[in-house]
């Protein structure tokens, strides 16, 4: 009698075991920022279609459609410390995905050749 019950108990414990651990998986996984650069002379930065203007400090997933092989897409924190990463190359074309963990500052994104041009910048909380 005290075997199906214990099998019951033990199955509802591994079931909410994996749930928990599932819904903590999901609280934890990077955000996604869609960035895009070209045709022309143009740049983006997107999140959930929306223009980046401010994120909250964590880890982010950049999703960088490069349109044009004369430019690339990188990210750089200017004030609140230093970090530079080029997210595409010149010379690629297509979707690329680099995960990046922002921190507090402010920070910038653009074209590295055609810079004056081709910028934008977003806050970090």
């Amino acid at each position: 009698m005290f075997r199906p019950a214990l099998v019951l108990v033990g199955a509802a414990a591994v079931g909410a075991l994996l749930l928990s651990t599932v819904a903590f998986g999901q609280s934890s996984a990077a955000k996604k920022l869609k960035g895009t650069v070209g045709p022309g002379y143009t740049i983006s930065l997107k999140q959930n279609g929306k223009k980046v203007k401010t994120l909250k400090a964590g880890t982010y997933k950049f999703v960088i459609s490069d349109k044009a092989s004369i430019h690339n897409f990188v990210v750089e924190k200017e004030k609140g410390g230093k970090f530079e990463k080029s997210l595409t190359s010149i010379g690629f074309m297509g979707t690329k995905t680099v995960t990046v963990k922002l921190t507090k500052g402010r920070w910038k994104f653009y074209c590295k050749p055609h810079e004056s041009q081709m910028f934008g910048f977003f806050a970090v909380t």
